[in-house]
């Protein structure tokens, strides 16, 4: 089976907080640490350094090709091939960022890790503040901080609600609240002070999906209303000029169907029978744990994937027809 998440020595760089994730790989750890110890217990205490890289002619001269290779310290790994422009990220910065919310008592350290082979390196935190949908169905709150050491990927730090009866990853990503996710380009300096001014860091983003998602609890889908979603987002590729018309569960792609399949069957299906909640919930059931060729590469399609943006438009789509409603 293919892995995401990196192995070194047979050793998972990964810790995590709690119970066991994925594949039951990676170090628990004490639920007590500090950003910079949960980094060195996943594996993650290395730098990154920018070299510059030559090309040989004939095997003697060595002629400089105006490009750097990022190195990661640990084993001399070239992670990536990037321009003069590029600012690296060190990972020691990244977990620095959680320091004062964490000595605060705002926020405690969940997991860390790195996905393809170092190029992904990430950190997230439980924030302490959580809310019920239809009286127990709970939501936590956390802070997703993914620093790629990988060419044409951004610094991203975003907050990440995830649904506890299911552990599903939902999406803050909606115009309302936009600047729930920040992203910094590698050709500037990461100013972090800078980061969580414009994040914005407060109570108010979270209350306002906790509206949302009441408001998703409280419309009923028709079964054409429900069919014409799971077509939305999960749509069948055609190239022709007149697409064929989606009515019934016969007519959907194999994905769409075993997201309608598990409508009523997924973790906590219960909890708001027959709404646009129960109706999202499927589509992050279905994209964080029944997608893909291994439960890791889930993680990293469902955090930094195709299946991201997927979940951003299931939320867009459900708040639009439980309106129509």
């Amino acid at each position: 089976m293919a892995h995401e998440l990196e192995m070194i020595d047979g050793q998972a760089q990964m810790a995590y907080v709690g119970d066991v994730p994925w594949h039951g790989l990676g170090t628990k750890v004490s639920p007590d640490l500090s950003p910079q110890q949960i980094m060195v217990k996943a594996g993650l205490d290395w730098k990154v350094e920018k070299c510059p890289t030559f090309a040989s002619k004939d095997g003697v001269d060595l002629i400089p090709t105006g490009s750097h290779a990022l190195l990661r310290s640990s084993d001399n790994k070239v992670l990536t091939q990037v321009g003069d422009g590029w600012n690296p990220v060190q990972n020691e910065t990244a977990f620095e960022f959680f320091n004062e919310y964490v000595m605060a008592g705002d926020m405690e350290m969940h997991t860390a890790g790195s996905l393809k082979g170092g190029q992904i390196v990430w950190a997230l935190a439980k924030v302490k503040e959580s809310f019920d949908i239809l009286g127990d169905d709970k939501v936590d709150s956390y802070l997703l901080f993914s620093n790629p050491h990988q060419y044409g990927k951004a610094v991203n730090v975003r907050f990440t609600p995830i649904r506890v009866v299911c552990n599903n990853t939902l999406s803050l990503s909606l115009g309302a609240f936009s600047n729930n996710s920040i992203n910094i380009s590698h050709r500037s300096e990461f100013n972090p002070e800078q980061v969580k001014e414009a994040m914005g860091i407060a109570h108010e983003k979270f209350e306002k999906y906790r509206e949302i998602c009441e408001f998703l609890s409280t419309k009923k889908f028709t079964m054409e209303s429900l069919i014409g979603y799971y077509n939305d987002v999960f749509p069948r590729t055609y190239k022709g000029k007149n697409p064929p018309v989606v009515k019934s569960y016969s007519d959907l792609t194999t994905n769409a169907k075993k997201a309608f399949d598990c409508l009523e069957t997924q973790p906590g299906a219960n909890y708001g029978e027959g709404t646009w909640w129960q109706a999202l919930n499927s589509v992050t059931y279905m994209t964080d744990h029944l997608m893909g060729r291994s439960v890791d590469s889930r993680l990293s399609s469902s955090w930094f994937g195709s299946n991201q943006v997927r979940k951003e438009k299931a939320v867009y789509k459900a708040l639009e027809l439980a309106e129509a409603a």
